[in-house]
């Protein structure tokens, strides 16, 4: 079992949230907070657009201020800072960690993706009691320079008061800079890998759908069952690492579990 030895700061759940409203008196520090800590175990490809899986562990680390709690986060929200909350509307800023992507089986010969991140906004809304959409537009730091935009719609429902079961459809765009990071080739890296020379645009990313049952067994103890499905589409699906060394359909399964700790400064 591969163990991954990076923090990503967003819940398995989904996000790691702070409405500019909770500032509160005095100091911006000042109220109450929460510390969760916990890890997910998941089955994912080796990389986007890989036909290998892996199992890995990921630790689970989210810190945030206490406040108005949202009706539902998916595992696919990033880290969020909420600029504007009203209950039925949350926008905002937005961020991910994207971790390094070395050279080596199926991607020898390729230059590596750097770690880095993106940054962007989110804009998010329920058009349903039970159905919430949300969309996200990030542009990359170090890791890429190009844009990426995710839209998630979910339908939830409360099988028990602890019990939730949730899921929906996905779709993800993106620039000819992501793509050129992620799925390009060019004629060193076509010389050294034995892929075909790719040059992509910009455009549909991939579709899918995912699901979820999130149990709170306690109040701090919360865990979830997960599965996700995607299709690349579009310029991803075109390149030589995925026709010829990859797979269009990729799947995730996965468990995970946190525990939420409240404290005041």
């Amino acid at each position: 079992m591969r163990i991954v030895r990076t923090i990503p700061l967003a819940l398995a759940a989904g996000l790691l949230t702070v409405s500019a409203a909770q500032a509160g008196e005095g100091s911006w520090f000042s109220g109450d907070w929460y510390l969760t800590l916990g890890a997910t175990g998941l089955v994912a490809p080796n990389f986007e657009g890989s036909k290998r899986y892996m199992l890995s562990a990921q630790p689970i680390i989210s810190l945030g201020k206490v406040g108005p709690e949202a009706r539902f986060t998916s595992r696919n929200d990033n880290i969020s800072l909420a600029l504007i909350d009203d209950g039925s509307v949350r926008a905002g800023l937005t961020g991910k960690l994207i971790f390094s992507r070395e050279s080596k089986d199926e991607l020898k010969g390729l230059d590596p993706v750097r770690f880095g991140g993106e940054a962007g906004g989110f804009f998010e809304f329920y058009p349903l009691d039970w159905v919430r959409a949300r969309a996200e537009l990030r542009h990359g730091i170090r890791s890429h320079n190009g844009f990426v935009a995710d839209i998630d719609v979910d339908a939830f429902y409360d099988i028990t008061p602890t019990v939730r079961i949730s899921g929906g459809p996905r779709v993800s765009f993106a620039s000819s800079d992501y793509f050129d990071a992620y799925y390009g080739v060019n004629a060193k890296e076509a010389a050294a890998s034995g892929l075909s020379e790719y040059h992509p645009g910009s455009g549909l990313k991939s579709t899918g759908l995912g699901g979820a049952i999130t149990w709170k067994v306690t109040d701090p103890i919360t865990t979830s069952v997960f599965t996700e499905y995607s299709r690349l589409m579009g310029p991803a699906a075109d390149s030589s690492l995925v026709k010829e060394r990859g797979d269009r359909d990729q799947w995730m399964f996965g468990v995970s579990a946190t525990y939420r700790f409240n404290f005041t400064m």
